[in-house]
């Protein structure tokens, strides 16, 4: 059975997300900023850990949490001051053409998940897209705990996450808040 060489590309490609920094950890002036690997791989750990408290099937969960940031494959990774400077539905655009090229060729199923991360219309996409969220909590808490500052802003954020409907990420999201409070307070 020969396999179509662009499978072997689309895998390529994809390997580039265990190297490619966050950007918004990089804007920051962290050293050593988490990869957008890092970054999915904890939110599938996330997925794992609490989808089932959450009446969330888990394969569904970390199947489209690996899928979610494979556009920034092609991309990178835009923080959102670039997000917000383009025009309406333009990021949009282009990570659903950049997920129709890495994804394509890994087939049907890759391509389905990608169409429900981004819809968010299912109860599986809008549980990874919080666990998403709340990923920047544990990794900030990490961060705050190897000594890092100057990013108070993102506490801000994990403060704001809408966890309705998902008691357990509620539960999760305020204790990073406290956790990173009481970080922060010992800096101080």
């Amino acid at each position: 059975m020969q396999r179509d060489p662009l499978t072997i590309e689309s895998l390529l490609a994809l390997g580039a997300l265990e190297s490619l920094p966050r950007t918004g950890w990089v804007l920051r002036g962290v050293r050593t900023p988490e990869t957008i690997g890092e970054h999915m791989l904890g939110v599938q750990w996330l997925c794992l850990a609490l989808a089932q408290p959450c009446g969330v099937d888990a394969e569904r969960a970390i199947a489209l949490a690996l899928v979610h940031d494979a556009p920034e494959a092609l991309l990178g990774d835009w923080p959102r001051s670039a997000a917000e400077l383009l025009p309406q539905g333009a990021k949009r655009h282009a990570e659903a053409q950049a997920a129709a090229q890495v994804l394509a060729p890994l087939g049907q199923r890759a391509r389905e998940l990608w169409d429900e991360w981004q819809a968010q219309a299912s109860p599986a996409a809008r549980f990874v897209k919080v666990c998403d969220q709340l990923q920047l909590g544990v990794r900030l808490l990490r961060y705050a705990r190897e000594g890092r500052s100057g990013l108070d802003e993102f506490l801000v954020t994990v403060r704001g996450i809408d966890t309705r409907g998902f008691a357990p990420l509620e539960h999760l999201r305020c204790d990073l808040a406290r956790l990173l409070e009481a970080e922060r307070a010992l800096r101080a």
